[in-house]
């Protein structure tokens, strides 16, 4: 049994003052049964993780290098994000993918290192809108899956999210039957790689998840939660989506 998860990503939002939200989040959810991650700015996860350490919250961060150390001005190692507690890493989001010019080798050498760290990896797969237009998101979608996922992944220490680029803060949301025909792809080819471990890999969806949507995306076919972005930085917009999880 899959054992569902809420993921928040702030991306490039928040501040100090905003990690009372996580104070909020963590009093509400207690007897939820689902994991709770929030992925705050690097800048704030050591703090996060802090204020966090009693609560059934756990904290990630967005992107990590695939270098232990060295000569990486700015980056971050996925050692020194485990050293501060932090128990997760969102790998290879289309925002990376386009802005940083990310390919998917890129994100299976930072998964490897994520792993090797005792870091759990979300690895991100999606498809632009032309893509999808041109049918031809699931062959995108293997190809990801088949390059970013590293051999090493297993149920415990990886996560797969699908995330079509045209969704992600647009305010569109897939169907339920787009959703469901990817995750039964993810599905199925994570079982033809990884056998009973590719059966146990979660898989969340990410793309606009709001609290008058979720309970309909939790309802389709190999959805094990959520990848969530701006509604996560509010309890008050995020313990509801973690609340129709709980309940699906």
């Amino acid at each position: 049994m899959r054992r569902k998860m809420a993921a928040g990503n702030w991306k490039m939002n928040g501040s100090r003052a905003a990690l009372s939200e996580l104070g909020a989040i963590a009093a509400q959810i207690t007897d939820l049964d689902v994991d709770t991650l929030i992925c705050p700015p690097a800048l704030y996860v050591s703090e996060a993780v802090g204020r966090t350490s009693n609560a059934s919250l756990h904290i990630g961060v967005q992107d990590c290098h695939f270098e232990i150390s060295g000569a990486h001005t700015g980056d971050i190692s996925a050692a020194m994000i485990a050293d501060l507690g932090a128990t997760h890493v969102i790998l290879g989001h289309s925002e990376r993918r386009a802005d940083h010019s990310e390919t998917s080798e890129d994100v299976r050498e930072k998964a490897r290192a994520a792993l090797h760290a005792g870091l759990t990896a979300i690895i991100c797969v999606g498809e632009s809108e032309d893509q999808r237009l041109a049918k031809n998101t699931l062959d995108i979608i293997a190809r990801q899956l088949a390059t970013s996922v590293p051999d090493a992944s297993t149920a415990t220490n990886t996560i797969i999210a699908y995330e079509p680029v045209w969704a992600i803060g647009t305010g569109r949301t897939a169907t339920t039957d787009e959703i469901d025909e990817v995750h039964d792809f993810v599905r199925a080819r994570l079982l033809r790689r990884f056998g009973e471990e590719g059966q146990g890999m979660r898989l969340l969806y990410g793309g606009s998840v709001k609290p008058t949507n979720a309970a309909e995306i939790f309802a389709t076919n190999n959805v094990d939660g959520a990848l969530v972005g701006g509604a996560s930085l509010k309890a008050d917009d995020f313990v509801p989506i973690i609340k129709a999880l709980a309940a699906s």
